[in-house]
Protein backbone atom coordinates (compact mmCIF):
# COMPACT_ATOMS: atom_id res chain seq x y z
CA UNK A 1 0.00 0.00 0.00
CA UNK A 2 1.21 3.47 -0.26
CA UNK A 3 3.15 5.27 1.48
CA UNK A 4 0.35 8.76 1.46
CA UNK A 5 -2.27 6.03 2.26
CA UNK A 6 -0.76 4.84 5.41
CA UNK A 7 -0.21 8.82 6.37
CA UNK A 8 -3.98 9.47 5.11
CA UNK A 9 -5.71 6.76 8.26
CA UNK A 10 -4.07 4.33 10.73
CA UNK A 11 -6.10 1.31 9.06
CA UNK A 12 -7.48 1.99 5.04
CA UNK A 13 -7.87 -1.18 2.64
CA UNK A 14 -6.02 -1.44 -0.41
CA UNK A 15 -9.42 -1.34 -1.94
CA UNK A 16 -10.15 2.09 -0.24
CA UNK A 17 -6.70 3.03 -1.58
CA UNK A 18 -7.50 2.28 -4.90
CA UNK A 19 -10.98 4.32 -4.62
CA UNK A 20 -9.25 7.45 -3.45
CA UNK A 21 -6.94 7.36 -6.55
CA UNK A 22 -9.53 6.50 -9.10
CA UNK A 23 -11.59 9.54 -7.30
CA UNK A 24 -8.47 11.88 -7.11
CA UNK A 25 -8.06 11.31 -10.62
CA UNK A 26 -11.98 11.81 -11.02
CA UNK A 27 -11.09 15.73 -9.20
CA UNK A 28 -8.37 16.39 -12.20
CA UNK A 29 -10.32 15.19 -15.07
CA UNK A 30 -13.12 17.57 -13.97
CA UNK A 31 -10.99 20.35 -13.76
CA UNK A 32 -8.98 19.69 -16.76
CA UNK A 33 -12.41 19.60 -18.84
CA UNK A 34 -13.36 22.92 -17.36
CA UNK A 35 -16.00 22.17 -15.12
CA UNK A 36 -14.18 23.43 -11.40
CA UNK A 37 -16.57 25.74 -9.48
CA UNK A 38 -13.94 27.57 -7.53
CA UNK A 39 -13.66 25.91 -4.11
CA UNK A 40 -17.48 24.08 -4.46
CA UNK A 41 -19.35 21.11 -5.82
CA UNK A 42 -18.41 17.12 -5.35
CA UNK A 43 -17.55 13.94 -6.81
CA UNK A 44 -18.24 11.04 -3.70
CA UNK A 45 -17.33 7.55 -4.03
CA UNK A 46 -18.50 4.70 -1.74
CA UNK A 47 -15.72 3.25 0.18
CA UNK A 48 -15.68 -0.41 -0.93
CA UNK A 49 -17.06 -3.30 1.52
CA UNK A 50 -18.28 -0.30 3.96
CA UNK A 51 -21.84 0.55 2.65
CA UNK A 52 -22.32 3.60 5.43
CA UNK A 53 -19.04 4.96 4.48
CA UNK A 54 -17.72 7.72 1.34
CA UNK A 55 -15.02 9.47 0.62
CA UNK A 56 -15.92 13.40 -0.53
CA UNK A 57 -13.19 16.15 -1.42
CA UNK A 58 -11.83 18.91 0.95
CA UNK A 59 -13.61 21.85 1.78
CA UNK A 60 -11.01 24.56 1.00
CA UNK A 61 -9.20 23.07 -1.86
CA UNK A 62 -9.67 23.57 -5.52
CA UNK A 63 -10.14 20.64 -8.11
CA UNK A 64 -6.42 20.53 -9.02
CA UNK A 65 -5.22 20.32 -5.59
CA UNK A 66 -7.24 16.98 -4.48
CA UNK A 67 -4.92 14.07 -3.87
CA UNK A 68 -6.20 10.40 -2.87
CA UNK A 69 -4.59 10.98 0.37
CA UNK A 70 -6.62 14.49 1.04
CA UNK A 71 -9.74 13.27 0.82
CA UNK A 72 -12.12 12.81 3.46
CA UNK A 73 -13.87 9.96 4.45
CA UNK A 74 -16.97 10.12 6.28
CA UNK A 75 -20.03 8.31 6.97
CA UNK A 76 -23.38 8.87 6.34
CA UNK A 77 -24.56 10.86 9.15
CA UNK A 78 -21.42 13.09 8.80
CA UNK A 79 -19.05 11.86 10.66
CA UNK A 80 -15.23 11.76 9.72
CA UNK A 81 -13.89 8.82 9.79
CA UNK A 82 -9.81 9.21 8.66
CA UNK A 83 -8.94 11.58 11.28
CA UNK A 84 -8.86 14.45 8.14
CA UNK A 85 -7.85 18.12 9.12
CA UNK A 86 -10.29 19.18 6.53
CA UNK A 87 -13.79 20.68 6.22
CA UNK A 88 -16.47 19.22 4.68
CA UNK A 89 -18.87 21.62 3.05
CA UNK A 90 -22.27 21.40 4.35
CA UNK A 91 -23.85 21.18 0.77
CA UNK A 92 -22.46 18.54 -0.80
CA UNK A 93 -23.06 16.50 2.17
CA UNK A 94 -26.40 16.91 2.83
CA UNK A 95 -27.41 16.00 -0.97
CA UNK A 96 -24.90 13.71 -1.43
CA UNK A 97 -25.49 11.37 1.74
CA UNK A 98 -29.00 11.13 1.37
CA UNK A 99 -28.54 9.76 -2.14
CA UNK A 100 -25.87 7.09 -0.72
CA UNK A 101 -27.87 6.29 2.44
CA UNK A 102 -30.92 5.83 0.23
CA UNK A 103 -29.95 4.21 -2.86
CA UNK A 104 -27.71 1.22 -2.63
CA UNK A 105 -27.31 0.47 -6.43
CA UNK A 106 -25.37 3.99 -6.73
CA UNK A 107 -21.62 4.27 -5.82
CA UNK A 108 -20.52 7.28 -7.17
CA UNK A 109 -22.27 10.80 -7.11
CA UNK A 110 -21.19 13.67 -9.26
CA UNK A 111 -22.50 17.39 -8.85
CA UNK A 112 -21.39 20.64 -10.73
CA UNK A 113 -22.35 24.11 -11.47
CA UNK A 114 -21.20 24.34 -15.29
CA UNK A 115 -22.18 26.87 -17.18
CA UNK A 116 -24.48 24.83 -19.79
CA UNK A 117 -25.64 22.33 -16.60
CA UNK A 118 -27.12 25.60 -14.93
CA UNK A 119 -28.45 26.94 -18.11
CA UNK A 120 -30.70 24.09 -19.12
CA UNK A 121 -32.04 23.64 -15.64
CA UNK A 122 -33.07 27.21 -15.34
CA UNK A 123 -34.93 26.57 -18.65
CA UNK A 124 -38.69 25.97 -19.15
CA UNK A 125 -38.54 22.41 -20.60
CA UNK A 126 -35.40 21.54 -19.43
CA UNK A 127 -33.31 19.56 -21.53
CA UNK A 128 -34.96 18.69 -25.01
CA UNK A 129 -34.38 15.85 -27.67
CA UNK A 130 -33.16 18.29 -30.38
CA UNK A 131 -29.47 16.45 -30.07
CA UNK A 132 -27.65 13.42 -30.43
CA UNK A 133 -26.51 13.45 -26.39
CA UNK A 134 -29.98 14.75 -25.82
CA UNK A 135 -31.71 11.57 -27.22
CA UNK A 136 -30.06 9.64 -24.55
CA UNK A 137 -31.19 10.81 -21.68
CA UNK A 138 -35.16 11.45 -23.13
CA UNK A 139 -37.32 10.20 -20.47
CA UNK A 140 -34.58 9.26 -18.04
CA UNK A 141 -34.15 12.75 -16.07
CA UNK A 142 -35.46 13.65 -13.03
CA UNK A 143 -36.21 17.41 -12.43
CA UNK A 144 -36.56 18.52 -8.09
CA UNK A 145 -36.98 22.57 -7.72
CA UNK A 146 -34.42 25.32 -6.43
CA UNK A 147 -35.32 25.41 -2.36
CA UNK A 148 -32.09 27.19 -1.70
CA UNK A 149 -28.81 25.90 -0.87
CA UNK A 150 -28.90 22.61 -0.02
CA UNK A 151 -27.75 22.71 3.64
CA UNK A 152 -31.26 21.42 5.04
CA UNK A 153 -31.86 17.86 5.80
CA UNK A 154 -35.51 17.87 5.45
CA UNK A 155 -34.99 18.78 1.39
CA UNK A 156 -33.36 15.23 1.29
CA UNK A 157 -37.21 13.70 0.95
CA UNK A 158 -38.02 15.37 -1.63
CA UNK A 159 -35.02 14.73 -3.62
CA UNK A 160 -35.45 11.51 -3.07
CA UNK A 161 -39.09 11.69 -3.88
CA UNK A 162 -38.57 13.56 -7.22
CA UNK A 163 -34.93 11.02 -8.57
CA UNK A 164 -37.90 8.21 -7.95
CA UNK A 165 -36.40 5.33 -10.08
CA UNK A 166 -33.78 7.80 -12.12
CA UNK A 167 -30.49 8.20 -11.47
CA UNK A 168 -29.76 11.33 -13.54
CA UNK A 169 -31.02 14.60 -12.14
CA UNK A 170 -31.41 18.17 -13.08
CA UNK A 171 -31.68 20.73 -10.19
CA UNK A 172 -33.56 22.81 -11.43
CA UNK A 173 -31.86 26.50 -11.79
CA UNK A 174 -29.25 24.84 -9.97
CA UNK A 175 -27.48 22.67 -12.22
CA UNK A 176 -26.42 18.53 -13.34
CA UNK A 177 -26.23 15.48 -10.84
CA UNK A 178 -25.12 12.35 -12.59
CA UNK A 179 -25.11 8.77 -10.35
CA UNK A 180 -23.62 5.56 -11.43
CA UNK A 181 -22.70 2.08 -10.54
CA UNK A 182 -19.49 3.00 -10.58
CA UNK A 183 -17.52 6.24 -11.18
CA UNK A 184 -16.68 5.64 -14.61
CA UNK A 185 -20.00 5.04 -15.48
CA UNK A 186 -21.41 8.33 -13.72
CA UNK A 187 -18.56 10.15 -15.34
CA UNK A 188 -19.59 9.26 -19.03
CA UNK A 189 -23.04 10.16 -18.04
CA UNK A 190 -22.78 13.46 -16.72
CA UNK A 191 -20.15 14.39 -19.70
CA UNK A 192 -22.54 13.30 -21.92
CA UNK A 193 -25.33 15.18 -20.22
CA UNK A 194 -22.98 17.93 -20.49
CA UNK A 195 -22.53 18.16 -24.08
CA UNK A 196 -26.14 17.61 -24.54
CA UNK A 197 -26.61 20.47 -22.49
CA UNK A 198 -23.72 22.92 -24.38
CA UNK A 199 -25.30 21.51 -27.45
CA UNK A 200 -28.67 22.89 -26.32
CA UNK A 201 -27.58 26.14 -25.53
CA UNK A 202 -26.11 26.43 -29.17
CA UNK A 203 -28.99 25.52 -30.57
CA UNK A 204 -31.39 27.47 -29.24
CA UNK A 205 -29.17 30.95 -29.49
CA UNK A 206 -29.65 30.34 -33.58
CA UNK A 207 -33.37 29.68 -33.76
CA UNK A 208 -35.97 27.08 -33.86
CA UNK A 209 -34.74 23.11 -33.20
CA UNK A 210 -35.14 20.06 -34.83
CA UNK A 211 -37.10 17.62 -32.69
CA UNK A 212 -36.11 14.21 -33.04
CA UNK A 213 -39.33 11.82 -32.94
CA UNK A 214 -40.07 9.59 -29.97
CA UNK A 215 -39.72 6.79 -31.73
CA UNK A 216 -36.14 7.48 -33.09
CA UNK A 217 -34.83 8.41 -29.92
CA UNK A 218 -35.83 4.96 -29.03
CA UNK A 219 -34.35 3.29 -31.60
CA UNK A 220 -31.65 5.41 -30.48
CA UNK A 221 -31.56 4.34 -26.81
CA UNK A 222 -32.10 0.75 -27.63
CA UNK A 223 -28.72 0.74 -29.66
CA UNK A 224 -26.90 3.39 -28.00
CA UNK A 225 -24.93 0.32 -26.22
CA UNK A 226 -23.80 -0.92 -29.16
CA UNK A 227 -21.50 2.30 -29.55
CA UNK A 228 -19.73 2.09 -26.28
CA UNK A 229 -16.07 0.87 -26.29
CA UNK A 230 -15.96 -1.44 -23.35
CA UNK A 231 -18.18 -3.89 -21.63
CA UNK A 232 -18.23 -1.51 -18.81
CA UNK A 233 -20.28 1.89 -19.21
CA UNK A 234 -17.66 4.34 -19.04
CA UNK A 235 -14.52 2.68 -18.62
CA UNK A 236 -12.78 3.49 -21.75
CA UNK A 237 -13.48 6.69 -21.83
CA UNK A 238 -12.99 7.51 -18.41
CA UNK A 239 -9.07 5.73 -18.46
CA UNK A 240 -8.52 8.18 -21.63
CA UNK A 241 -9.43 10.89 -19.45
CA UNK A 242 -7.00 10.17 -16.91
CA UNK A 243 -3.99 9.58 -19.04
CA UNK A 244 -4.51 12.70 -20.35
CA UNK A 245 -4.50 14.39 -16.89
CA UNK A 246 -0.96 12.25 -16.31
CA UNK A 247 0.50 13.97 -19.41
CA UNK A 248 0.82 17.21 -17.18
CA UNK A 249 0.07 15.93 -13.51
CA UNK A 250 0.51 12.87 -11.59
CA UNK A 251 0.06 14.14 -8.19
CA UNK A 252 -3.51 12.94 -7.81
CA UNK A 253 -1.55 9.73 -6.84
CA UNK A 254 -0.67 10.49 -3.83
Amino acid sequence: MATAAAETSRVMTDAEWEARQQLASAYRVFDMLGWSEMIYNHITLKVPGEDHAFLINPFGLHFSEVKASNLVKIDIDGNKLDGSPYLVNRAGFVQHSVFHRNLPDVHCIMHTHTTAGMAVSSLEGGLQPINFYACNFAGQIAYHDFEGVTVRDEEGDRLIENLGDKRMLLLRNHGIVAMGRTLPEAFVKHWALQRACEIQLATLSMGKPLVVPDEVVAVHQRDLHMAQASIAPGAADFAAMVRLVDRTDKSWRE
